[in-house]
């Protein structure tokens, strides 16, 4: 053998037992392969919002660091549900990953079978993004809008059962959301006000404003028949003291301090800016942002909309402060938890749910969710450290109240069992609604809803 071609192959050998090094090194230092799903087509479900509107508009820096193209279903998150129940019924449905409001789906799309457990994926090194840091999310959040316990009873089926459960984790937060209370800080100042610590202090500022301040009202709310008088009930419910259901799922809607809740929210429909009872999420969004109401409690949102100029007229003059207590009420778990999770259906091939995967955690990304803050102005709280890092803060001053309010919030704020949307829609958000119109006394309203909210919940195999 020619002594050219004896150092040919010892250097072939050598490169080889060399590449063979390098790749171990690689290999126990793990590093990431986001190309593993390179050709990949996936196909998301995600609503018109927002946020999910960003994350689209960003989706070709995923496609080029992976090489896996994303085609998205995009619609409004009321027509998600049927859609996405129809694809996940499927022996093989058209969606990987999905987007969901979280409470409201949740328990339903796992009770059907229909999500895949996140905790095996989670568990695998190769698919697993090591610098996802899955642990900084707010775990309340979590727990609202991805933690399901099947063999539970109660509220452990959505609460995630407590240790040594069979809890699963289903979805990770997604754009989730809080309540928080936002105040017309100028007006405040202009009238010597200081910002109300409990909500007789919001009724007796509501009057001030209705009765001495032109065209300026006090508190706004949702009171639309159907789910959103619930919703704007609901954020009143728990600080008064109130429940939907007992521990034993019996209505509870009928007591002294939930009928309280309905008396106090119909004196703040009296003080409210006017069509209170008609206002869904963007009608009470809408009184705040055109100057016509002096506070504000709903969704954490609220925020990102009052300095967007092209939709507020109230922008560099509100503040936000941690929702009231209710005088002699000592819970402090009073927060909304609601907003949006993303998960993988069960009925997705397998190679596309490990793709999708892929792309829940690099939407969910700490880069990634702050450049959603930073270049778009959606608001995040689903993470810790982003509502709590200084840049952000001076950036988005109300993330000073919701890295506390995060810890107020309640994971059983509403029943997030399937039955609930029916119940809240048809029966209970239609009776609050002749409460605040005046149509019914709130005894009588809740009264007459007792018999059939039970049957359904009787029928759903809750009482045995």
């Amino acid at each position: 053998m020619h002594n050219k071609a004896k150092l040919l192959i010892i250097l072939v050998v050598a490169l080889g037992i060399f590449a063979g090094s390098f790749s171990l090194v690689i290999a126990d230092s793990h590093e990431f392969d986001w190309r593993q799903f390179e050709g990949e087509t996936i196909v998301a479900s995600f609503p018109a919002h927002k946020a999910y509107n960003h994350w689209v508009d960003m989706l070709p820096k995923f496609e080029e660091k992976t090489g896996i193209e994303v085609q998205v279903d995009q619609m409004n998150y009321g027509k998600m549900s049927t859609t996405q129940t129809l694809e996940m019924s499927k022996p093989n449905g058209d969606y990987d990953l999905i987007s969901m409001v979280g409470p409201l789906s949740k328990a339903k799309y796992a009770q059907a079978g229909y999500l895949e457990p996140l905790g095996p994926m989670m568990e695998n090194e190769s698919i697993s993004y090591p610098d996802w840091d899955f642990d900084d999310f707010v775990d309340k959040l979590v727990t609202t809008q991805g933690k399901v316990c099947l063999t539970c009873k109660g509220k452990n089926i959505y609460l995630g059962g407590g240790e040594g459960s069979d809890t699963k984790l289903y979805a990770v937060p997604a754009s989730s959301e809080v309540s928080v209370f936002a105040y017309r800080k100028d007006l405040f100042e202009e009238y010597g006000l200081v910002e109300p610590k409990t909500f007789e202090d919001v009724l007796e500022l509501s009057e001030f404003f209705a009765k001495n301040v032109d065209g300026v009202y006090g508190l706004t709310m949702r009171g639309k028949a159907g789910h959103q008088a619930g919703h704007g009930t609901l954020n009143l419910l728990k600080p008064f003291g109130g429940e939907i259901f007992t521990e034993d799922w019996e209505p509870a809607f009928t007591s002294e301090n939930a009928l309280d809740t309905l008396r106090y929210f119909k004196k703040i429909v009296e003080y409210g800016p006017p069509g209170i009872p008609s206002f869904g999420a963007g009608g009470n969004d809408n009184a705040f942002l055109q100057g016509k109401a002096a506070m504000y409690l709903d969704h954490s949102r609220i925020a990102s909309l009052v300095r967007d100029p092209e939709q507020s007229k109230v922008k560099g003059k509100v503040a936000y402060t941690t929702i009231p207590k209710r005088k002699g009420i000592e819970d402090t778990t009073v927060a909304e938890t609601g907003g949006f999770g993303i998960a993988i259906p069960a009925n997705a091939g397998e190679t596309d749910k490990k793709a999708a995967f892929l792309l829940m955690q690099w939407m969910t990304s700490k880069k990634v969710e702050r450049e959603l803050m930073t270049e778009y102005g959606v608001q995040i709280v689903d993470r810790e450290s982003l509502m709590k890092e200084p840049e952000l803060q001076e950036q988005f001053p109300e993330y000073k109240v919701m890295a506390h309010q995060v810890k107020l919030a309640d994971p059983a704020w509403r029943p997030a069992i399937p039955e609930w949307p029916e119940i809240e829609t048809e029966y209970f958000g239609i009776a609050v609604n002749k409460v605040l119109t005046g149509r019914k006394e709130p005894e009588k309203a809740m009264e007459d809803i007792v018999k059939p909210v039970r049957e359904i919940m009787e029928e759903a195999g809750y009482y045995e």
